[in-house]
């Protein structure tokens, strides 16, 4: 009945994500409690949480399936950050909502991906594989492109970035990995409530960044939501499109178009309060996108889930 509740309050995440933005600009000392220093934290306890689901075979699926999880991970890394730059180009964003704008396209899909999967029935253990082979590729990745893509705006320090990701994503996934391995009994009973811990912390962390940067927000609000919009409605776009081109499935098509249009908005929120300390505008693209991407998402797999069983698996 609880594990029910939970899973039902996770597939609710999207609708959290907009009340949570909305009490945040409403109410900001709701979420200011939370406080910069614990963002690390949060993302660390999802990272260990999504380390806890993840048993041989998502890890043997990558080799059973290398052209489809490989093409997803190289439309995440090829297509977003190159169209992050672009519509911050075409927009002329300040400098520092550009930087924001491109981390944030430089991240991994993140968990809230999966579950938009499921919503939309789409392959939920392909998206899961997706998510995992990307989360991995963007310890190297995401301080690399961040540094070409937007180094040009600001200074940009990819060893520091690479050093933050090590910590906060890579290290908790490894050891939930290894506790599921050597201890499976507590990591399936911890697992059954990980997603929604991870949802919760991902709704503090939005909370806190929109909390903390209202003024500069409300302020930029038209750039800011239009960029942010045009960053996923490219990014879901372009990852149907090359899935489509190169004659995957019906589902597959779905589940690649919401991995490549989801990103890891706590991570990009995470890098962005600490490696931008001094500069508050870069971490809001990041809290925006955070919402706008699961409303996006939301929204197709609704139009997915309407259709026909016998047109799902075209």
């Amino acid at each position: 009945m609880v594990e029910r509740i939970a899973k039902r309050a996770t597939q609710l995440f999207p609708l959290w994500s907009v009340l949570v933005g909305i009490l945040a600009l409403v109410w900001p000392e709701s979420f200011l409690w939370f406080g910069k220093e614990t963002i690390d934290i949060g993302l660390g306890v999802i990272m260990l949480g999504m380390g806890m689901t993840l048993t041989a075979d998502d890890f043997i699926r990558v080799w059973k399936e290398p052209k489809v999880i490989g093409l997803g991970v190289c439309s995440q890394f090829l297509i977003m950050p190159a169209w992050g730059a672009l519509v911050a180009y075409l927009m002329g964003l300040p400098p520092q909502m550009a930087v924001g704008l491109i981390l944030v396209a430089s991240c991994p899909g993140g968990t809230a991906s999966n579950v938009v999967v499921f919503l939309a029935q789409g392959k939920v253990a392909l998206s899961v594989s997706m998510t995992l082979v990307s989360t991995i590729v963007a310890v190297w990745m995401t301080p690399l492109l961040t540094s070409w893509y937007a180094g040009h705006y600001l200074p940009v320090d990819p060893w520091a970035l690479f050093r933050g990701i090590l910590w906060v994503v890579l290290l908790p996934l490894t050891v939930g990995v290894v506790w599921n391995r050597f201890f499976p009994r507590s990591a399936h009973r911890a697992s059954a409530y990980s997603p929604l811990v991870s949802v919760l912390f991902i709704l503090l962390i939005v909370g806190f960044v929109l909390a903390a940067k209202k003024e500069l927000i409300l302020a930029n609000w038209e750039v800011l939501t239009a960029s942010v919009l045009a960053l996923h409605f490219g990014g879901f776009a372009l990852g149907y499109a090359m899935a489509a081109l190169t004659g995957l499935a019906r589902d597959e098509r779905r589940t690649l178009s919401i991995e490549v249009g989801m990103q890891n908005s706590g991570l990009g929120m995470a890098l962005a309060s600490k490696h931008f300390a001094t500069l508050p505008m870069v971490p809001a693209p990041c809290a925006l996108s955070a919402v706008i991407h699961c409303l996006i998402g939301s929204y197709l797999a609704m139009r997915w889930r309407k259709e026909p069983a016998d047109k799902r698996r075209e």
